[in-house]
């Protein structure tokens, strides 16, 4: 039974890269994953001002509830949205400076709006360079007084925790009044990790209440990551193999483990104890429909394997996938025609019939989760697939073509 090693959590260990800066004291994270995106937000909090020392298996990051060491900073975010969206609204609570944030090509063209939008509610100076709402802008920071906001969270649950983030840093406060959300689960992990550095915070609804008071430091585990995870549930269950992932179970924070709920359903065996995942292939793979809302950045995984199953598979509700480093619902869909698979897709969903893949050369946007996600497709496919860009995975996984390799070939 191969036990897979799964690298960190991308969402977790950017998240714990906010709380750490913020916190009162030097914080310790034991196993951060090391890829792009993390190590750009890293790179962004040491151009701040902040002291970063990272490790081989722990980063020590020094607090500075005060806000950044500097008062003037340019800082270039890549293909982070993490990064993009969480620093501008960390250096938002500085006392006084004047930070530029700037970011890739795919960056740039990621929606800002409600996000810079709900700051500039709470009376903070933020301008777009360019286009507006999207990157390039520039903070003047003044310290955030706090109070009540209204947020459209359609887009991206980002938007919402990067003002969760902020709420312990106000004057007073925050009360967020939610009109709509997406990714749910992604902020049950902010609120579960803030929390774990001492904030208060409470949900009533779409009501958010964030207490003022700061963060405390703290040693905080990385746990592997759930999206990543699921192409290697998702190569066990086309092949009929098995596959364990150890440090996620019924105790992870991340909702994307729920992709092997939806495996579970096309027929795959599924054990799962409070900290291990093992999922089994069946015989055949069952066609189905299903909401995947909550769990969209796995939309891809279940697309690339979608062919193989006894019955059309359709994906409803991840309207939000449009707006990713690709369109990620139009990206499927070309790849799968590519391979043969007769695909319809409409403003949020795509239902891909069965078929018989034949090689092809996978386009990847650049997105890293197209990349592993077609990965997949390739192991029933004879001569398997090629990518024009097989090192956009860089983003979240660098080493992953390797490991994929080692584990199915």
């Amino acid at each position: 039974m191969p036990v897979v090693e799964i690298p960190g959590s991308k969402s977790v260990t950017a998240r714990a890269l906010f709380l750490a800066a913020a916190a009162q004291g030097t914080t310790t994270l034991l196993r951060p994953l090391s890829s792009d995106d993390t190590e750009g937000f890293a790179e962004g909090l040491h151009r701040l001002g902040y002291g970063v020392e990272r490790g081989p298996d722990a980063w020590h990051i020094e607090g500075r509830p005060a806000g950044p060491a500097t008062t003037d900073a340019d800082v270039y975010c890549r293909d982070g949205a993490t990064t993009a969206r969480f620093l501008p609204t960390l250096t938002a609570a500085a006392a006084h400076g004047t930070y530029r944030f700037d970011a890739s090509p795919q960056m740039r063209r990621r929606p800002l709006a409600p996000l810079t939008r709900a700051l500039r509610d709470l009376g903070v100076d933020l301008r777009h360079e360019e286009a507006e709402g999207h990157h390039p802008l520039t903070v003047t920071a003044g310290g955030v007084q706090g109070g009540d906001v209204t947020l459209d969270a359609g887009q991206s649950s980002q938007y919402l925790t990067a003002l969760l983030l902020l709420g312990p840093l106000t004057r007073t406060g925050l009360r967020i009044t939610v009109t709509d959300l997406v990714s749910a689960p992604y902020i049950e992990i902010t609120l579960a990790m803030m929390r774990s550095f001492g904030a208060e915070v409470g949900r009533d609804g779409g009501v958010f209440t964030v207490a003022p008071g700061g963060y405390r430091a703290t040693t905080y585990a990385i746990e592997p990551d759930a999206s990543t995870a699921s192409y290697f549930f998702a190569a066990a269950a086309l092949t009929g193999g098995e596959v364990t992932v150890e440090g996620l179970g019924k105790d992870a924070l991340q909702g994307d483990l729920a992709f092997v709920d939806v495996l579970r359903r096309m027929g795959a065996g599924v054990e799962m104890t409070g900290d291990r995942t093992t999922v089994t292939g069946p015989t055949d793979l069952k066609g189905l429909t299903v909401n995947m809302r909550d769990i969209s950045d796995t939309m891809p995984t279940l697309a690339a394997i979608a062919p193989y199953a006894s019955g059309p598979v359709r994906i409803e509700d991840v309207h939000n996938t449009r707006v990713k480093e690709c369109d990620r619902l139009e990206a499927c869909a070309q790849n799968l025609r590519a391979l043969g698979v007769t695909v319809a897709t409409g403003p949020d969903w795509i239902e891909i019939q069965p078929g018989t893949p034949a090689p092809a050369e996978i386009t990847t946007y650049g997105d890293h989760r197209i990349a592993m996600s077609f990965a997949v497709a390739g192991l029933r496919i004879p001569g398997g697939v090629t990518f024009d860009d097989p090192g956009c995975v860089r983003k979240t996984f660098p080493g992953f073509h390797e490991a994929f390799a080692k584990v199915f070939a």
